[in-house]
């Protein structure tokens, strides 16, 4: 690792942060409507998502862009979807963090259901990281790195986000 200035680091942050942030905007969009993931089996992401973290399967269907595949979705709640593609006869090798790629998804859970979703992926052999007691960070058995956190939407370890 090289050596970095944090300090000019956090004057940059300072600088965009007067000039762009715009407290109570009002946002052009409705909210998200599906993150779209990809996966090398369906069945086996349908049986993570669905009875390892209780997100509900709400439909499979075609995949318009590329024959065979399919397009298929989970409820995780508050409106939101959380999608996924295969890719049958296509390579495209494991998962990978990469400049401009996923680094992770946060999705936000009551703390209840958090300590019941913390039992559940210890029960199924899911290692995991627990960070700050309210942030779990585990990977999708394609790799993926999911984060669930039971900090409220729009909050992120007591700061206001939203």
């Amino acid at each position: 690792m090289t050596d970095i200035d944090l300090r000019a680091i956090e004057a940059e942050r300072d600088r965009i942060r007067a000039a762009y942030l715009k407290a109570g905007g009002t946002s052009s969009a409705r909210g998200l409507h599906h993150t779209a993931l990809l996966c090398a089996d369906v069945e086996r992401t349908v049986k993570f998502y669905q009875d390892v973290l209780g997100f509900p399967l709400t439909e499979m269907v075609g995949n318009r862009d590329y024959e065979g595949s399919t397009h298929f979705f989970f409820d995780i709640g508050n409106g939101n979807l959380l999608a996924f593609f295969d890719f049958p006869g296509l390579d495209l090798g494991p998962y990978a963090e990469v400049l401009g790629g996923l680094h992770h998804m946060a999705i936000s859970v009551e703390p209840g259901r958090w300590d019941e979703l913390k039992e559940s992926l210890t029960a199924h052999g899911v290692d995991f990281q627990e960070e700050s007691g309210t942030s779990i960070y585990f990977r999708d058995p394609d790799g993926a790195r999911i984060e669930l956190i039971s900090d409220p939407l729009g909050e992120m370890y007591g700061l206001k986000v939203l």
